[in-house]
């Protein structure tokens, strides 16, 4: 197997995100997620600069590849014209991959975002099905959305939409033929093939952690994963 180093040069977006970095701590200074979290881009791409495959095995099941936002404000400031946001996602597809992931607390939410996000876009055509979101895992949510939980159709249709209706118009039922679309286009980009591995090392994980694993929201894995924050993450006061 080839390095990780050339395994992420690989990678389109580690090509393009990655030029010359003087390490000069621009990007830091923009960063919003360097605000609120321990994390600082400038460091990441001067880990990855440095080629140095024990370092960049760690990045890879770090927690600090999951922090940023993707907001790109880096690549706006760049003097070298460098973007950590692009050379973050090449590294967080690089640790989906080899199953990295499932080594820290935020890498292992990602089977989180495959369930919902993930399914929700192959089955329903929505990156955000409204029924998922419910006060069970949202409790932030409060009694109202429960009350439009129960009453979807009544309060969309006074809104104008087409509630799970067939035809154009807001929250519309996605023609299965589109779904099927989307599905192929999944397996083609191998999409589909990530989401596998993305449920494969997660298995491993919680035989490893000796925690229930199921399909769906409902069981131990999910809900830790889900739920679990060491508040270890932010900035030290």
């Amino acid at each position: 197997m080839s390095s990780l180093y050339e395994q992420l040069k690989q990678d389109i977006r580690f090509e393009e995100g990655m030029k010359a970095c003087i390490n000069c701590g621009t990007c830091t200074a923009i960063c919003v997620a360097s605000e609120f979290y321990d994390y600082d881009p400038r460091i990441i791409v001067d880990t990855v600069q440095s080629r140095d495959e024990h370092k960049i095995e760690e990045l890879l099941k770090s927690e600090t590849i999951w922090y940023c936002g993707e907001c790109m404000s880096c690549k706006t400031r760049c003097p070298r014209g460098n973007t950590p946001g692009l050379i973050i996602m090449a590294l967080r597809s690089l640790s989906q991959e080899l199953g990295y992931f499932v080594e820290s607390e935020k890498g292992r939410q990602q089977l989180a975002i495959k369930r919902t996000v993930g399914e929700w876009i192959l089955s329903k055509g929505y990156c955000l099905y409204l029924e998922g979101v419910g006060t069970e895992l949202h409790p932030e949510q409060g009694p109202v959305w429960d009350w439009i939980q129960k009453n979807w159709a009544a309060v969309f249709k006074r809104l104008g939409a087409n509630y799970q209706g067939d035809g154009p118009g807001i929250l519309r039922k996605i023609p299965e033929e589109s779904l099927e679309e989307i599905r192929r286009i999944f397996e083609v980009t191998g999409g589909k093939a990530r989401f596998d591995k993305i449920e494969e090392f997660s298995k491993k994980k919680a035989e490893e952690l000796s925690v229930e694993f199921g399909s769906g929201l409902d069981n131990e894995y999910f809900s830790h994963i889900y739920k679990y924050n060491s508040g270890n993450h932010n900035h030290k006061s």
